[in-house]
């Protein structure tokens, strides 16, 4: 299914079966992804353990992505046996991750070439599907020690819109919010739903610490049969955090949460497969309980830490 050598490097990508060097891959002009943003994609982390390089909870990266591209009817193909073996391919032959260096690992899938859809005569569309790997992102110490600032975003997410709570090409607006946030020297946005409750960050899960129990959004695919269906993205971050809390004897309670929830929380905590977990000293002008990371916020940094090592 791959072919190539290793060759030390993230100026090679794997496309369609092929590994090539970015100059050779090329994408139709008439790609849905191209012409319309029809798409979606993952961004994993892969890390060096004991048996050799790995992508953290690949398996469940891969379930949500079948999962969207099935509910949103992009494409019932995907095999996510061969794709995982694929991801890890590229992974080793790039030699990106080593005992010192982190890798991020952005798989896309597309609609595939337009010109190729052409279901009058039976043929359906085939999807385009890009992997590469680049060095992780390496985060000021000082954002995990003190926490950071987090502003609130103008644009808000749609409970209505079906495409929310899945990870879609559509990520310009957010984006944009984080883009605003980092002119306010604020390292993410917190999003609200149209109901002015809590979504998450623009690129990030959302957890508040309130007397004692975690408490998180509810997300897409966790609404009971009489609510509206979620905007929030079922996070693979989110849902490792939320069992390493469990194996403590943490509770955690998935709700909708007010903004005045989160405000007055002991602790607030952002998550994502980049940086984890990312705790917030502060929203807007508000200082979140004392002002720098908690306790409950730094163990399940640290448990998500060592997880990278030792999880396949």
């Amino acid at each position: 299914m791959v072919a190539g050598t290793k060759n030390q490097s993230s100026n090679w990508v794997w496309l369609n079966g092929k590994l090539l060097s970015r100059d050779e891959a090329k994408v139709s002009a008439f790609d849905a992804g191209f012409q319309h943003g029809v798409g979606l994609f993952e961004t994993m982390h892969a890390t060096m353990t004991d048996v050799g390089p790995r992508v953290f909870r690949i398996e469940q990266h891969l379930a949500r992505l079948k999962e969207s591209a099935s509910m949103l009817q992009l494409t019932e193909q995907l095999r996510t046996g061969a794709l995982a073996e694929a991801v890890e391919h590229v992974v080793e032959q790039t030699g990106l991750v080593t005992d010192s260096t982190d890798a991020r690992v952005r798989l896309t899938l597309t609609g595939g070439d337009l010109n190729l859809l052409q279901r009058g005569e039976g043929r359906s569309m085939d999807p385009t599907i890009l992997i590469a790997v680049t060095p992780a992102v390496k985060y000021p110490k000082d954002m995990f020690d003190k926490g950071v600032l987090v502003t609130v975003a103008d644009a808000k997410a749609n409970p209505l819109n079906f495409h929310e709570g899945h990870k879609t090409l559509n990520y310009w607006w957010r984006l944009r919010e984080l883009q605003t946030a980092s002119t306010k020297s604020a390292a993410e946005a917190l999003v609200l739903q149209v109901t002015n409750h809590v979504c998450g960050g623009a690129v990030s899960n959302l957890f508040a610490v309130i007397d004692g129990t975690l408490v998180t959004p509810l997300a897409r695919g966790e609404e009971s049969e009489n609510d509206v269906m979620s905007p929030v993205l079922p996070g693979i971050t989110r849902k490792a955090i939320i069992e390493f809390a469990a194996a403590r004897n943490i509770g955690c309670d998935k709700r909708l949460l007010a903004v005045g929830d989160v405000l007055d929380a002991d602790e607030v905590f952002l998550t994502n497969s980049s940086w984890g977990v990312l705790p917030v000293r502060a929203i807007e002008a508000k200082t979140i309980g004392a002002g720098m990371p908690g306790e409950v916020t730094k163990a399940l940094r640290d448990a998500w830490l060592q997880a990278l090592k030792v999880e396949p």
